[in-house]
């Protein structure tokens, strides 16, 4: 049967595959595109599943930020040079619009990411669907690791911040100030990598391991039992100006802390702020790069 360039040239514009691969599965499915469309996801799938198993540890940190809230998401590869590919940066782009535009997702700091498989993409098919296709066309692992997707509270201003390529990304919500603030906030937690938004977040936990430690340290280096107390005290202390942002020195003015360039510029209202910040590969197994 005689397939024409032109058919062959759409299916491996709309799905990706190779030409000699979309020309096969033109003449098996014998010209029927929808057919043909078929059977290439089906030999996607295939590959898809050969390279699950391989360690996707480059990527994209992305976000996406509307009058409807704001996303983060990160999208794992195997090489950067994938990454930085323009189908790849198109997939992570989209998929963080489809997210930001599913209300049934709600406000949440760790997104159903198994949910994301069945959400429709824009060419009728699945993201699940279309992650396939890309996998068999881009010859790599590609893993839609984890999201953040944040609604607006009363008076709140979201903005964002990717630095390095879409190697650290941030998202932020102040409630209070304007625009330039957010977006200088974002920059400086994308810098300092602040664990926390204030004191009222770290758990009893977290503080008594940090006592613990300090104790420990300040035993072993044989300092009298009255003392020790003191040293833990001070070491905590020193923890919440390290981890906690609004402690923080603020990288552009480090003669202020973060809390008092908020009030300066948005009013204590803006002290009560919330933060999503994602270092790509963090927790993953990857060796963590300097930001």
């Amino acid at each position: 049967m005689e397939i024409s360039s032109k058919l062959v040239n759409q299916l491996r514009t709309e799905t990706g595959a190779g030409m000699m691969d979309c020309k096969k599965a033109l003449v098996e499915a014998q010209g029927d595109f929808e057919e043909a469309r078929k059977l290439l996801r089906k030999k996607g799938l295939a590959a898809a599943a050969s390279k699950a198993g391989r360690a996707a540890s480059e990527g994209l940190v992305v976000a996406r930020v509307t009058v409807k809230g704001g996303v983060l998401l990160e999208v794992n590869c195997e090489t950067d040079f994938v990454a930085r590919t323009e189908d790849f940066r198109t997939f992570a782009e989209t998929l963080a619009d489809r997210i930001e535009a599913h209300d049934a997702f709600g406000d949440t700091r760790s997104g159903d990411v198994a949910a994301l498989a069945a959400l429709s993409w824009p060419k009728g098919e699945t993201v699940g669907e279309h992650l396939t296709q890309l996998v068999a066309m881009l010859k790599e692992n590609i893993q839609i690791r984890r999201f953040a997707r944040l609604v607006p509270r009363e008076g709140e201003r979201f903005a964002s911040y990717i630095h390095g390529n879409g190697r650290i990304g941030v998202l932020v919500g102040v409630p209070g100030g304007d625009e330039s603030l957010g977006k200088d906030l974002a920059m400086h937690i994308a810098a300092s990598d602040p664990r926390f938004a204030s004191r009222s977040e770290v758990s009893t936990g977290v503080l008594e391991t940090e006592r613990e430690i300090a104790r420990a340290q300040a035993t072993a280096a044989g300092k009298p039992a009255q003392v020790v107390e003191r040293i833990a005290d001070g070491k905590v202390e020193k923890f919440y100006q390290e981890a906690v942002l609004v402690e923080q020195p603020y990288v552009k003015d480090p003669d202020k802390t973060v809390g008092q360039m908020l009030v300066e510029r948005g009013g204590k209202g803006a002290l009560d702020l919330r933060f999503v910040r994602f270092k790509l590969g963090e927790g993953a197994g990857r060796a963590e790069e300097a930001a």
